[in-house]
Formats: C-alpha cells, structure tokens, sequence
C-alpha cells in the first residue's frame, strides 16, 4: 500500500550522474533546506515518461520559485537516465532506484508491469508523486495506476505554494 499524507518519507540513498560522475543523493540530507517533490516514472526512453519530465525541465522555475527541490526516480540505471536526460533535454536530477527498494518502500510497485503487452517486469514504479515538507512530512500523495495517466501538477503546485 502507497505512503500516505501525514507519513514520514522514508528515508533513502540513490545513484544519480552528477556532472563529475556517479554521486549519491540521500533524501534526509535535502531534508529541512527546501519542500521536495519525488516524482516517480515507469521507464526512461517511453512517451509519456519523456513528456513528464520534459515538460517540467522547461517550467522548472515554477518550481525553483515555490522553494521546491524536484527529482525523478525510476529503475533504470543511471547510465541510461544520463542517456535519455541528454536525448531529451531533461534537465530535471534523475535517481536510480535499480533494486526497487524505494519504490517498495513508498509502497508503489506494480507487481506486473502492463500484463496485456506481455511486459511482466515486477518492482516498475508506478507513476507517482509526493511532496515531502521540511520536516521530512509527506504532504501530498498521488499514486496512478494507468502509465498513460499524469500526475495533477495543477494540485502540486497548489500544494507546494502552500508550503513555501
């Protein structure tokens, strides 16, 4: 079951490609300084996945402005999430959750990825988001089970508006 409003973000420590190579984001670390948005993705390379992150890359001065520190997770490794940052124009900080251990934790994992198209990948994220608050509080939690549906950004931004 998803991590609802009014829970405490569990904490975790994921690979990103920084621009001097691999570093570690730890959650607990951007704890305090800034609201945090985590917005999970199924699968880098897919449409509606690039539409997301690239639509927020090219308005992420909203964001900047309410104080809100945005990354992407999915499960892809990091050398592909560089790979398709760059074919894409993403500019959005990506996170590796290769083993599915965050997305397990929030409580989001398909337990089989679009069965009808024969893609049966357990551990895929479920798109989702949530907004952590300084106090390490989540504030706003939104899980979709269609990879074709997108989150309510209109409702985000309210919220971390709210927040700021």
């Amino acid at each position: 079951m998803a991590l609802s409003v009014g829970s405490t973000a569990p904490d975790f420590t994921l690979t990103t490609l920084g621009a001097n190579g691999p570093e570690l984001f730890k959650l607990s670390e951007h704890i305090g300084t800034s609201s945090i948005l985590l917005l999970f993705v199924p699968m880098a390379f897919t449409g509606v996945c690039s539409t997301e992150l690239c639509d927020l890359s090219k308005n992420i001065n909203a964001y900047n402005s309410l104080n809100a520190k945005v990354v992407g997770i999915s499960g892809d490794n990091p050398f592909a999430q560089k790979a398709w940052a760059e074919k894409e124009s993403i500019t959005l900080q990506l996170l590796s959750d290769y083993d599915h251990k965050v997305t397990e934790a929030y409580g989001i994992a398909y337990e089989s990825f679009l069965p009808a198209k024969n893609l049966i990948m357990g551990g895929v994220p479920k798109r989702s988001a949530f907004i952590i608050d300084k106090a390490g509080i989540i504030q706003y939690a939104e899980v979709l089970e269609s990879p074709g549906d997108l989150p309510d950004f209109t409702a985000i931004q309210a919220k971390l508006k709210e927040l700021a």
